[in-house]
């Protein structure tokens, strides 16, 4: 089962999505070319009498490093898609760019005067890892919205209590100070372990909550001292300190020791910008609801479906019943739009090359997703695959082989547009 077609008519209106077979009956037909490779979309060649359309609802599961995607039709799921972020490169560059700075001010070169003390930052401020989970949701959500007659967003609201998480005795005042939100810890550590057992690594198993130190030998309830394990090995652990169990598998002990120290990165991202994309979303002026991740976890275990971040998405809300058409997701991955720095540098910040005067050459950019048609050579054939762009007329074509092509054997199937695409 595949997503279904969007479909435009011959003045780019939105019309009801269609199965894989009746697109491809339109395209060999010659009724409709294509519009859009990802998401793959057709545009009519012939004007219809007016057909009714059926209202869609999108639904959003938003999440630190992937956000589920999913199109409603009445109970019907007839796309879906999962878009992952790219937040922890963002703070990784800046961080390298911060860095450099700094060690030029320090070195005995031109003096850069520190100017982190005389800005100021608006009400609502997100850092730029924070900001673009927020944006490149709303840009999908928006591109959606052109392709298909959507009348209506839902959006799961998870809140993670990270003060609860870690001090399960917190109360009164020391708790007020804090973030007041109410997630279960036993829901956090299915997302932080992978729902997986942490010793053995079984996966569809009844998981059980357990104490890397157990509480007999002065082991606490935080949420650093747990973890996930299934009954047989919960059992036969026992109340063993982990490293009395795991003295022969010490590669295994350190990776558990080193998971349950992770900060709450991935929760502390969701609950920043959770708000951020609810009021985003309403700036569509479409109608936006809510949802709990509780209710999420509800319906999707009471309709028997498995654990997807799209399936997360179709549940989110008010649900009776669902019938999912589509069982391939559309893999959107954010890969930005190249760099705007003028002046390349070495590790140590000393410029070592610089930027062309020009993004596009002989019809072409970096990122294109294109067809290459080879007629003779080692790479005879016919290859897909992006390109990176030279002055020269000699590009580099990545795809099952890399090699070099001149631009007069491509054709463009995608224009590069800062993501790439899969299945």
């Amino acid at each position: 089962m595949s997503n279904h077609v969007f479909v435009l008519d011959t003045h780019k209106r939105r019309l009801n999505p269609v199965p894989p077979g009746k697109a491809r009956l339109l395209l060999d037909q010659g009724k409709a070319a294509v519009f859009r490779r990802y998401p793959f979309t057709i545009i009519l060649k012939e004007a219809y009498p007016d057909v009714p359309v059926q209202d869609l609802e999108l639904k959003v599961d938003p999440g630190s490093r992937v956000t589920g995607i999913a199109l409603k039709q009445g109970n019907k799921v007839i796309f879906a898609a999962e878009l992952q972020h790219r937040g922890q490169q963002i703070k990784d560059v800046l961080l390298s760019r911060r860095q450099l700075r700094r060690g030029r001010r320090n070195r005995k070169t031109r003096y850069r005067q520190a100017r982190f003390l005389n800005r100021t930052r608006p009400v609502g401020w997100l850092a730029p890892s924070l900001q673009h989970r927020v944006l490149t949701t709303l840009t999908w959500v928006r591109k959606f919205m052109r392709l298909a007659p959507i009348s209506s967003i839902a959006q799961e609201l998870v809140r993670f209590d990270l003060q609860l998480m870690q001090n399960p005795e917190i109360s009164g005042v020391e708790y007020q100070q804090g973030e007041l939100a109410g997630y279960e810890c036993r829901e956090y550590l299915l997302k932080k372990w992978s729902r997986k057992c942490a010793y053995c690594g079984a996966e569809n198993a009844q998981l059980e909550v357990e104490h890397i130190q157990p509480r007999s030998k002065g082991g606490s309830d935080r949420v650093s001292n747990l973890t996930l394990a299934c009954h047989p090995c919960n059992q036969s652990k026992g109340n063993q300190d982990v490293r009395d169990f795991l003295v022969d598998n010490p590669d295994l002990l350190n990776r558990i020791l080193k998971q349950a120290k992770s900060p709450l990165k991935d929760a502390a991202a969701v609950n920043s910008t959770r708000w951020a994309l609810f009021n985003a979303l309403k700036e569509t002026d479409l109608p936006v609801t809510s949802g709990t991740g509780g209710q999420t976890k509800f319906n999707r275990t009471r309709l028997n479906l498995p654990k997807a971040h799209w399936i997360d998405a179709a549940c989110v809300g008010q649900v009776d019943s669902l019938q999912l058409l589509t069982a391939q997701p559309l893999l959107i991955a954010a890969k930005g739009h190249g760099t705007r720095q003028m002046c390349g540098t070495d590790k140590y910040g000393f410029p070592i090359r610089h930027r062309a005067n020009q993004k596009t050459w002989f019809g072409f950019q970096t990122g294109d997703l294109v067809c290459a048609v080879v007629l003779s050579g080692k790479y005879a054939g016919r290859w897909t695959g992006r390109i990176s762009v030279r002055s020269r007329p000699s590009f580099k074509l990545s795809g099952k082989q890399v090699f070099d092509v001149h631009p007069k054997y491509l054709e463009v199937i995608h224009r590069a547009d800062g993501y790439s695409y899969g299945f």
